[in-house]
């Protein structure tokens, strides 16, 4: 009869295990894209040449706009395991499982044990923490350090031990070493003491802070070139007061979702949600020992997204996946609310399967979701094995399809056309691309040439983004199909190939 630390210690081994299996779930089978493409040619190339790439001279800053402390990171990794899909996304799977580690360990620290396994459950299901504890990027990597920043805010104000703000300190330079944004987070994070008017927690913090501006100071003095850099031109739109409700979604099922699942999606965040915030409320009222707690926990959970979406009305650098962390403490919150403040046994496992359906459905389209603007480039490259010659071009309509390309066979010359400068799509810098090696065209008669057969490859979303214009199709495909016969297409998905022959 195993006693109560051994049934805990297997409950915790047993999500683990979970969280491990939800987070190698399509791992091989799901399609590279372009940021993910970006980030094994540009980490490849070495130290050295990715600091050309990241603070280059772009025209009009910085080139790159992230540090380049993840991309560190995956160059030493591949230099090691090497360059597979496997490989390089257990790189995020690693911080994905810290990610899940750390929310058990905030959790206890902040209620107990039975509080923190279910919140450790929540995460090791939550879609939005498993799809990017396997996309190669550097947002896990940046959540775990927020996360372990978190831990050590708890038990440094608790214990008022020195060493948890050295933690604090290492643990907030490193995340932001990974994404400038999770400065947002820190801020927030920071800023707790004085609503809680802990005075000395705050010299501690003012203390570790600092420490933590020393070690990031080497990249501070480059952070105006490459703001600089998104200022001038960056994808990021201004965000609607609906990204607020999106952002439920996102933390709730993720995004994208198929149209007809997108109401029951809203209606099960919005359920969960409002549930939590009313066990909030009553247990604030009815002075509770552990209201303190979890509305700290809630602060953390939507503080840093709204002042990102304050700060994005000014400067639009809005994107949920930086809210990550954010995430992880919404699943804390959850956790709490459901399962800690005497919620209504009926409501409590109505709220719990609503949840259960939630992670199921964006597990589900985690793993199977293969649009736009992911492709099948390994079909692709075998097309093009197949049927390019010596003098043949390959022309891809745009960088999002041509990275992918290139990471699957560095060997084929290709070429893209270059989206046109200083618009928001313009983030692939002449220094990132000199690094690359990537060849941009200005349009597509200077990329074809005089070549008597083309390979053309872009996105249905491209076109169809030109027919919703009031275009008959996109301007290179009208271009093409003047000069050039139609020889064949194939398609993956949304991938398309058109293959043409000059006209004799």
């Amino acid at each position: 009869m195993l006693n109560t630390t051994s049934r805990s210690k297997l409950a915790l081994a047993g999500i683990l295990v979970l969280a491990t299996i939800t987070r190698l779930l399509g791992i091989i089978s799901r399609p590279i894209w372009y940021d993910e493409a970006f980030t094994i040619l540009f980490s490849e190339k070495g130290p050295e040449a990715m600091l050309r790439g990241t603070l280059g001279f772009a025209g009009v800053g910085g080139a790159e706009p992230h540090p380049i402390g993840y991309y560190i990171i995956v160059w030493l990794w591949m230099n090691i395991f090497g360059e597979s899909l496997f490989s390089v996304r257990m790189i995020s799977v690693l911080a994905g499982l810290g990610i899940v580690c750390l929310v058990y360990l905030i959790s206890r620290e902040l209620f107990d044990a039975r509080l923190a396994r279910i919140a450790m459950l929540f995460a090791a299901l939550a879609p939005f923490q498993i799809h990017y504890s396997q996309e190669i990027r550097m947002y896990s990597w940046m959540a775990m350090w927020l996360l372990l920043a978190t831990y050590a805010y708890v038990r440094g104000a608790k214990t008022r031990a020195w060493y948890w703000w050295l933690v604090f300190a290492v643990s907030a330079a490193l995340a932001q070493y990974m994404q400038n944004l999770a400065a947002f987070y820190l801020v927030t994070l920071a800023f707790s003491p004085i609503l809680q008017k802990d005075w000395r927690t705050v010299r501690s913090v003012f203390a570790a802070g600092a420490g933590a501006i020393i070690l990031y100071l080497p990249w501070l003095v480059k952070l105006p070139s490459q703001f600089e850099k998104i200022s001038q031109s960056y994808w990021v739109t201004q965000p609607s007061s609906s990204r607020l409700f999106t952002l439920l979604l996102v933390f709730v099922t993720n995004l994208p979702l198929p149209d007809s699942w997108l109401t029951p999606a809203l209606f099960i965040a919005l359920m969960v949600v409002a549930i939590g915030c009313y066990q909030t409320f009553c247990t604030i009222r009815a002075r509770a020992q552990a209201a303190s707690g979890g509305l700290w926990i809630l602060y953390l959970s939507f503080a840093p997204p709204l002042l990102l979406f304050l700060f994005s009305q000014w400067k639009p650098v809005y994107i949920e996946r930086v809210l990550l962390p954010s995430g992880a403490t919404f699943l804390i919150w959850l956790a709490w609310a459901l399962t800690s403040t005497k919620l209504p046994r009926l409501v409590g496992n109505l709220a719990l399967g609503l949840l259960a359906i939630a992670s199921f459905l964006g597990i589900y389209q985690h793993v199977t979701y293969s649009g736009f603007p992911y492709g099948n480039f390994q079909a692709l490259d075998n097309t093009l094995q197949m049927y390019a010659g010596p003098g043949d071009v390959i022309v891809h309509s745009n960088k999002l399809s041509l990275l992918p390309s290139i990471y699957y066979d560095r060997m084929l010359p290709q070429v893209y056309i270059t989206d046109p400068p200083g618009s928001p799509e313009d983030t692939l810098a002449p220094a990132a691309q000199e690094v690359l090696g990537v060849n941009a065209k200005a349009n597509i008669q200077s990329a074809v040439g005089n070549a008597t057969q083309i390979f053309y490859i872009i996105y249905q979303e491209s076109i169809d983004e030109y027919r919703t214009a009031g275009y008959a199709t996109h301007p290179d495909l009208a271009y093409l199909t003047s000069h050039y016969d139609l020889a064949g297409e194939d398609t993956w998905n949304g991938l398309l190939l058109y293959r043409f022959s000059r006209k004799p």
